[in-house]
């Protein structure tokens, strides 16, 4: 059982009520009509929860990994496309906050919280799980830097008032050639392709960016010149942990659907929960869930106590485990239900498209098993 505080419990109860009463009613319209949830943005605003990472002094409440896991689990219960903007958020504030000067962070950091939108934009159509091979290039000439390069599938992307720009300063230097810049909405050479027509994860933004001659202040450099890569797989790896407590909450969701269907729907004279087979299934998705759900709130709770040598292994664990989790618990979920759960009438086909979005991003599930194994055989 974990063990949280007073407050810990008033913040997680707060959650569950606006997820129950604000942010589900809306998740099926969200989802159908494709449209970024601005309504939910200001929700989360309002509530203090939008960058609940920020430490006080920039403006959030600077809550532990645990909790703000917890409160993305809270909140996929009922839509992972809504989890999905408190994701994006922290993402492209986390660049800044581990790698920018303190005048950045001042600058930058206390708008996320009052409902300023960030995101992170490294991947790249030719570079996605191999990051090196990213073709956008920054040339410094004097005191600013000069953009040019491409980005895609940027969550965010079109909608982000702060972006974490990732590119090349020094290609020839491969991993220590990266350098990571703080991007605002509106620069002159910042364009805007495409918003993406997805699956699943609807509600959130995924665009296409354009870098054409972008000139970027020295000032809004993230850290050194080359320490790019570095601050890079430091958010990734937290975003791995982001992603499994999605997947958490969306299994979870699912499993409640199932189990008040399964009790209401009556076939061969009795509810279908009265069936083995049912019975067996749904013992099978809530104990992959416990599972993968102890999974992530141990890689939380390496990051709350900084043991930084096991946190790329259980984050990237918890995301493997936690999305296949789901992928399978939601498929499950639609397979109970029969017919009615392939229809748009009942959450869990949703939830199903959605699922399979986190076996994608943040590095696909075969690339965090290779990062897994890589961090075994290191030691």
């Amino acid at each position: 059982m974990i063990e949280l505080s007073e407050e810990q419990r008033m913040i997680l109860t707060t959650v569950k009520s606006i997820a129950q009463e604000k942010i589900k009613p809306r998740a099926s319209e969200i989802d159908e009509k494709g449209e970024f949830p601005w309504d939910t943005v200001k929700i989360f605003a309002e509530n203090g929860i939008l960058t609940p990472l920020l430490p006080q002094k920039y403006g959030g409440i600077g809550l532990e990994y645990l909790i703000f896991s917890m409160i993305l689990e809270e909140i996929s219960k009922v839509c992972a496309s809504s989890a999905l903007i408190l994701i994006a958020q922290a993402d492209g504030m986390l660049p800044i906050l581990l790698g920018g000067s303190e005048e950045l962070k001042n600058r930058y950091l206390p708008r996320l919280s009052k409902g300023a939108l960030s995101g992170i934009a490294a991947t790249e159509p030719a570079a996605g799980s191999d990051i090196l091979s990213m073709r956008t290039r920054a040339v410094r000439k004097g005191n600013v830097y000069v953009i040019n390069g491409q980005k895609c599938f940027i969550t965010n992307g079109s909608v982000a008032d702060v972006l974490s720009v990732y590119a090349y300063t020094d290609p020839d230097k491969r991993s220590k050639g990266i350098t990571a810049f703080v991007v605002e909405k509106g620069s002159k050479g910042l364009v805007y392709g495409k918003n993406e027509n997805k699956m699943g994860m609807r509600g959130s933004i995924n665009s296409e960016l354009f870098f054409e001659d972008l000139v970027v202040p020295e000032e809004n450099r993230i850290s050194e010149e080359g320490k790019g890569m570095e601050n890079l797989m430091a958010a990734l790896c937290t975003s791995r942990l982001f992603a499994a407590s999605q997947a958490v909450g969306l299994a979870q969701g699912a499993i409640n659907e199932a189990v008040n269907y399964s009790k209401q729907r009556i076939q061969f004279g009795q509810p279908i929960s009265k069936l083995q087979a049912i019975q067996f299934m749904i013992a099978d998705m809530v104990a992959n869930t416990e599972a993968a759900r102890l999974l992530t709130y141990q890689a939380a709770r390496h990051i709350d106590r900084q043991n930084w040598p096991l946190v790329p292994r259980f984050c990237t664990m918890a995301k493997f485990v936690a999305s296949d989790t789901a992928m399978k618990v939601t498929t499950d979920a639609v397979q109970v239900m029969g017919g009615y759960g392939y229809m748009k009438d009942y959450p869990v086909e949703r939830m199903m498209r959605d699922a399979k979005l986190i076996q994608i991003y943040t590095g696909t599930n075969q690339i965090m098993r290779l990062v897994t194994a890589r961090e075994i055989f290191r030691e």
